[in-house]
């Protein structure tokens, strides 16, 4: 007798209509689940987008180019705010990422005794579980006074330079890059980490056996492998220093005047959003929102743009 192919074996078993009721419920929670996660975001952004109605019909795009905020006058433009959310993040990932993928390098590719690698981890975990009210804390109490000198330094010898024209006087915007740094580390490192270990051993040894040393295989084979993951969480770390609240509105300095400077005290939309909803009312309500719609475009770019890299290097390095 003839054996039947090997696609036609799961139709000879009969399955019990319990087993099919099972699938079919568990299909419908995946697509309902799924279905609510989009619903919730949709909710958010129309709630956000028909709060904001009056300030866009009287601002328009002004709103993205003005830098005046005044409660009294209803007079608002959130450019200070946009820029200390760009400005913050940005340069912070500047930072971070040579930190956090150098870290990983060091726990995941046996640099170190394995104790070693482990007690690293660990602290890696351990400093993303810090809530960044502490971390707000530390930065006040701790970072911005040993920081101090350094960077009155800083203006000292480059302040010529528009970025260091002010004297550094307490919060502001490098204090607050440099808390961002520290809070998005976390993410680069683990994100990085687990990349890196999910490479073959096969690839490791073939460039190990072609005669290459440690660090050419590093930089040429591993790195290239692992880089569609590194970019995720690169632009997931960009996306969480852009939303990032407490403990920047703690150590920012929360100024509504723009400059360029980067001792000086300055301002994001989240930190904004924090500092003013509370006490907010009428059209500053409106403005506000306003303000929460850019924050939210800006980690919908953010976002796409991340999708869109990782699928380009996924393509190139497949």
């Amino acid at each position: 007798m003839k054996a039947p192919p090997a696609g036609d074996l799961f139709a000879l078993r009969r399955r019990p209509p319990q087993e099919k009721m099972a699938d079919q419920g568990f299909r419908w929670m995946t697509i309902v689940l799924a279905s609510l996660v989009g619903l919730v975001l949709a909710g958010i952004l129309l709630t956000v987008l028909m709060g904001s109605r009056e300030a866009m019909g009287r601002f328009g795009f002004q709103f993205l180019v003005l830098s005046d905020w005044d409660p009294v006058g209803d007079t608002y433009g959130a450019f200070t705010a946009i820029y200390g959310t760009i400005v913050s993040s940005v340069l912070a990932l500047l930072i971070a990422v040579p930190l956090g993928v150098g870290t990983a390098i060091f726990i995941t590719e046996n640099l170190i005794p394995a104790r070693i690698r482990q007690v690293l981890g660990l602290m890696v975990e351990l400093l993303a579980a810090i809530p960044s009210v502490v971390l707000g804390l530390w930065a006040i109490f701790v970072m911005e006074p040993f920081l101090r000198p350094f960077l009155e330094l800083l203006h000292t010898s480059l302040g010529w330079m528009p970025f260091f024209s002010t004297v550094p006087q307490g919060p502001g915007m490098a204090p607050a890059i440099l808390i961002l740094v520290v809070m998005v580390l976390p993410i680069i490192t683990a994100i990085a980490r687990d990349s890196l270990q999910q490479v073959p051993t096969e690839l490791r040894q073939a460039a190990y056996g072609i005669g290459t040393t440690r660090w050419e295989a590093i930089l040429q084979v591993i790195l290239p492998a692992a880089v569609s993951g590194i970019t995720g969480g690169v632009m997931l770390a960009l996306g969480r220093a852009m939303g990032e609240t407490m403990a920047v509105t703690m150590i920012i300095g929360n100024s509504n005047n723009f400059t360029l400077s980067l001792l000086a005290p300055g301002n994001t939309i989240a930190s904004m959003l924090a500092n003013q909803f509370g006490e907010a009312d009428g059209f500053q309500v409106s403005a506000l929102m306003y303000a929460a719609l850019v924050l939210m475009l800006l980690t919908l770019v953010v976002n796409v743009l991340a999708q869109w890299i990782v699928r380009r290097l996924s393509l190139k390095y497949a």
